[in-house]
């Protein structure tokens, strides 16, 4: 798509995993998700946004190119997988065709993934309310408007 040269795809693919080591190294949790999507739906999505006119605001000129040169996205997917792809910051695929199933797979795995533990809390107590300045603070309310209590 010409968004770098090709010294320039290369030499981020090179880095990437040192800079990702550099991440998990400081104590960060880094968790990489690839939504795959199969030709078939991703056909079937850009054909409702285009008979949608709701929705095709969403299919931009990018989606078009993309789909066209599917198997050049496939090849570059593949080689970006295969580059960073790591012990320490691996890849997890997330089969996206039912988007509903892929949120729901995607939520339970982070809660799978990141660590947790209760933490103790001291029991919350009310203060004693001052009466210090009391008045009757609902006189000041009557006769403006108010939403109708219908429930």
């Amino acid at each position: 798509m010409g968004f770098c040269s090709s010294d320039e795809h290369r030499r981020f693919l090179e880095l990437c995993p040192q800079i990702e080591r550099y991440i998990v190294d400081a104590g960060i949790i880094l968790i990489k998700l690839w939504l795959e999507v199969s030709k078939e739906e991703q056909e079937r999505r850009f054909g409702a946004r285009i008979d949608d006119p709701m929705r095709q605001w969403k299919l931009s000129p990018m989606d078009l190119e993309s789909y066209r040169r599917w198997y050049d996205y496939s090849r570059a997917r593949d080689l970006m997988l295969k580059a960073t792809n790591s012990k320490h910051a691996p890849w997890t695929i997330v089969r996206s065709d039912d988007k509903r199933r892929a949120r729901l797979n995607c939520i339970a795995h982070l809660l799978e993934t990141i660590p947790f533990r209760k933490i103790s809390r001291d029991k919350v107590r009310l203060p004693k309310r001052s009466d210090k300045g009391r008045y009757n603070d609902q006189t000041s309310l009557r006769g403006l408007k108010s939403v109708l209590a219908r429930y």
